[in-house]
C-alpha cells in the first residue's frame, strides 16, 4: 500500500511539472485577428486542428503523461508544428526526461518558439508558444541536460513527426 501511495504522489508531482493553463487567452467570440504572423481566430483553428490539438494548443491544455505518441519516440527526425508545419524541434536535441512527455534541450531555432510567463495553478512557470501563431506547445524548465541545461517539456499533440530519410 505504501508503494502505491508513493507512486501516486510521484505521478501527481510529475504531472504538475508540465500541466498547462486550461483557460483561453482569447475569447472564442472574438472576431479580431491575433497579431501573430500566422495567427488565426479560435474558430479558424477549430477547422484546422483536431479536437485534441485544439485543446492543447489553443485552449492551453496538456496531455496525459506516458500516454502520448512522442514521449517514447526514438526515431531520427523533426517535430513540426501541428498548426503550421514549421520545424520546431529535432530528435538531435530530444532526451529521456522521465516525465512522460517529449523533452528537448533546445529548439531548432530560438526564433521559432517564444517564452511567456504562466502563473496558472498557483505556480510561476515559463510557457513555450509557437512564435508565429502564439499557440501553446508546453513549458521550459531549468533542469535539463548540457549543453543548455534546459528541458523543453512539450505536448505530443502540438507536433507532427517527420522521420529522417
Amino acid at each position: 500500500m505504501k508503494q502505491y501511495l508513493t507512486a501516486f504522489f510521484a505521478l501527481i508531482i510529475v504531472a504538475s511539472a508540465c500541466t498547462a493553463q486550461q483557460t483561453n487567452k482569447q475569447s472564442s467570440k472574438s472576431s479580431a485577428k491575433p497579431t501573430f504572423s500566422k495567427g488565426k481566430t479560435e474558430a479558424e483553428w477549430k477547422k484546422i486542428l483536431t479536437p485534441t490539438q485544439f485543446e492543447i494548443m489553443v485552449q492551453r491544455g496538456t496531455e496525459a503523461p506516458f500516454n502520448n505518441p512522442y514521449a517514447n519516440n526514438h526515431e531520427k527526425g523533426f517535430y513540426l508544428s501541428a498548426a503550421t508545419g514549421d520545424t520546431l524541434f529535432s530528435s538531435e536535441t530530444k532526451f529521456e526526461s522521465g516525465t512522460g512527455w517529449p523533452s528537448f534541450y533546445a529548439p531548432v531555432s530560438k526564433n521559432k518558439v517564444t517564452v511567456v510567463k504562466d502563473d496558472s495553478y498557483g505556480m510561476s512557470r515559463d510557457e513555450i508558444i509557437e512564435t508565429s501563431t502564439g499557440l501553446h506547445l508546453g513549458h521550459v524548465f531549468n533542469d535539463g541536460p548540457k549543453p543548455t541545461g534546459l528541458r523543453y517539456c512539450m505536448n505530443s499533440a502540438a507536433f507532427k513527426f517527420i522521420k529522417s530519410k
